[in-house]
C-alpha cells in the first residue's frame, strides 16, 4: 500500500516555518507531490528532505517567488521527467516514473489576474490534454496530483451561483475538466466521497476557512486503468501550512 498527498503549499518556505516538513514526517506519506514552491533549490538546505527519508525533485520556475513544483519519495524512481514541452520556464508540470506507473505533479495556470492569463490557462489546459493524450499511449497508468485551479462541479464550491462568472469555475473550465476526466480519469476523492462541503483551498479573506467557505480545485486524478488500485482517498483540512490543504491517495502499485 502506498500513500500519496498532493499539497498546494503557497510557498514551501512559509510552510516550513509552519512546521509543513514536522507534519510530513508525521503523517509518512511514500509520495508527496508539492505544487507553488515558489522557491530555488539555492534558496533552500536539501539535506532537510533527504533527512526525512525523501528522495526529492525539484521544477521551480525560472522567475523567482513564483510557481514551481517537485515530487518527494521514499522510492527511488525509474525516471524524472521535468517539464512538458509548453510553457515549461513556469515549472508546472514534473514527472516520476515507477515501474509501470507515472506520478505527476502539477500546477495548473489561475486566471484571477484577468483576460490575458485566463486565455493563457484555457490554452494551457488544451495543450496539457494533448500531452496527457500522448502519454497514456505508453504509460496508461498515470495518477496526476495537484492544483487544477478548476472546481468540477456545484458540489465543489461553497457558493456556486455567486461563483458562476468567476475563473476556476467558468462553464469552459468546467467543461475542460469534465472533458479531462472523460477521457479516462477518475477523480478519487469523488470515488470514494460524494458528500457536499469538501473543500481543498480557502481565501485568506472574510474568514473564509473558519467559515468552510471553500473551493475544491485539488485532486489526485488517476487514470481508469489503475481504478483497482484505488483503496481510499480523503482530504486533509485539519492541515494548516498554507490556504489549502493536502489530499490522500492510498492506493495499491
Amino acid at each position: 500500500m502506498k500513500r500519496l498527498i498532493t499539497y498546494n503549499l503557497n510557498g514551501i518556505r512559509s510552510a516550513m516555518s509552519k512546521g509543513w516538513l514536522e507534519w510530513i514526517k508525521n503523517i509518512n506519506p511514500d509520495i508527496v507531490c508539492v505544487q507553488e514552491i515558489k522557491a530555488q533549490t539555492d534558496q533552500l538546505n536539501l539535506q532537510d528532505f533527504t533527512d526525512a527519508g525523501y528522495h526529492n525533485y525539484w521544477y521551480p520556475a525560472e522567475k523567482k517567488g513564483y510557481s514551481g513544483v517537485a515530487i518527494f519519495t521514499k522510492q527511488k524512481p525509474d525516471h524524472v521527467e521535468y517539464g512538458c514541452g509548453f510553457n515549461d520556464e513556469e515549472g508546472r508540470v514534473l514527472r516520476a516514473d515507477f515501474g509501470d506507473v507515472s506520478v505527476i505533479s502539477v500546477y495548473m495556470p489561475s486566471g484571477t489576474s484577468g483576460d490575458e492569463r485566463q486565455a493563457f490557462k484555457m490554452k494551457w489546459l488544451a495543450q496539457f490534454q494533448a500531452y496527457i493524450d500522448q502519454l497514456k499511449k505508453n504509460r496508461p497508468n498515470i495518477i496526476i496530483s495537484g492544483d487544477y485551479n478548476i472546481c468540477h462541479r456545484a458540489i465543489d464550491i461553497h457558493n456556486p451561483i455567486s461563483n458562476a462568472n468567476s475563473s476556476g469555475f467558468l462553464p469552459e473550465e468546467r467543461e475542460w475538466i469534465d472533458s479531462f476526466m472523460s477521457s479516462g480519469f477518475i477523480d478519487s476523492f469523488r470515488y470514494f466521497n460524494k458528500l457536499p462541503h469538501n473543500y481543498t483551498w480557502w481565501s485568506f479573506r472574510s474568514n473564509a476557512r473558519a467559515k468552510n467557505l471553500g473551493w475544491r480545485i485539488d485532486y489526485n486524478l488517476v487514470s481508469a486503468p489503475m481504478e483497482k488500485a484505488m483503496k481510499m482517498a480523503y482530504i486533509l483540512p485539519e492541515a494548516r501550512h498554507s490556504d489549502h490543504c493536502p489530499c490522500m491517495l492510498e492506493l495499491e502499485f
